[in-house]
């Protein structure tokens, strides 16, 4: 929390009376209310009598964040609930949403469930994946029947989980409370491992990592987006060149890519003289492709599909051996 102690201590000596201050920074439970409000009175101001002190976490997706600072829901948490009508009075002359009040501390757990809830709900999937290989079945097919359900909507699974809240926000609360928390670490363990998983499924479609050129499509933590922050495509890259293998990325939304990476500024680039195919982030590029005109560009023919994006036939009629996560069959 060292980020947040320095603005907050850097806040002290410019506070005055009838100030609003507002924590949006994702925190554990209770920082509002034991670390922000004891730094802000040494000023020797009261928060909820001298100023008012609220969080309010940030909810926006990369690519889309004004658009969403403007209209998506916000919840105000406050110290008091006139601190939490002063942070209402100011969010409400830009969100058009619903402003929900509250106390500070349910804001800052509420900000955390929404990314523990999505982390708990992608490991089930991701170890559905695990048993369908094990048992001889299709889990996007096993996935999409037993989403007939109407009480059941299954998440797909992939590589992991990334992005700088998903990955990260389970963790503020294992960390606070590890003695009743063992759900949501137990998810977290395996959203880690799955790029380790994934791994083994290409060693498994080519036998052997060392020395094999592998065109790695996609670095970005989620599909259509240029943010590769914790992205478990790039942890899969780093662990196959571990293994030896000579991976070129192709990440349509960055091609910087990131450091010591072999990345290539073009589809074709990173196919040629590929021996495997490994599809890690269902960029619309990437499931768009059409398999004969991939089967043009390169002598691959091996396609490991991470994603669940391609149809299998459509790439067996065109020459290749198809491995996809999550399929025993």
């Amino acid at each position: 929390m060292r980020a947040v102690t320095s603005a907050a201590e850097s806040i002290v000596p410019h506070l005055k009376k009838g100030n609003l201050v507002v924590l949006e920074s994702t925190s554990p439970p209770r920082t509002t209310a034991d670390l922000v409000r004891p730094i802000l009175e040494r000023s020797g101001l009261v928060a909820g009598r001298d100023f008012h002190l609220a969080y309010s976490p940030e909810r926006v997706l990369p690519g889309q964040i004004l658009r969403e600072l403007i209209e998506n829901a916000r919840v105000i948490g406050g110290i008091t609930p006139e601190s939490a009508q002063a942070g209402r009075d100011l969010y409400a002359i830009f969100v058009k949403g619903q402003i929900i009040q509250t106390d500070a501390t349910t804001a800052e757990m509420v900000k955390l469930m929404e990314n523990t809830y999505r982390d708990v709900n992608i490991a089930i999937a991701n170890e559905f994946a695990r048993l369908a290989e094990r048992f001889g079945v299709d889990v996007w097919e096993a996935i999409s029947i037993a989403s007939l359900h109407p009480r059941v909507k299954i998440l797909a699974p992939g590589p992991g989980v990334g992005g700088h809240c998903i990955s990260v926000d389970p963790w503020f609360f294992v960390e606070s409370a590890p003695d009743i928390t063992p759900l949501i670490y137990n998810a977290r363990t395996v959203n880690d491992s799955q790029p380790h998983y994934v791994v083994e499924l290409v060693r498994k479609a080519l036998t052997r990592l060392e020395g094999k050129r592998i065109a790695a499509l996609g670095l970005a933590y989620k599909p259509d987006v240029d943010d590769l922050r914790e992205s478990p495509a790039a942890e899969v890259v780093y662990l196959l060149q571990n293994e030896g293998a000579k991976v070129k990325t192709f990440e349509p939304f960055k091609p910087a890519g990131l450091p010591n990476m072999d990345c290539v500024p073009s589809l074709d680039a990173a196919l040629k003289d590929a021996e495997a195919i490994v599809l890690l982030v269902k960029h619309t590029e990437f499931a768009n492709l059409s398999p004969r005109d991939v089967a043009g560009k390169t002598n691959a023919r091996t396609v490991v599909d991470t994603v669940g994006a391609w149809k299998e036939d459509e790439w067996r009629a065109a020459g290749f051996q198809v491995r996809r996560l999550g399929v025993g069959k």
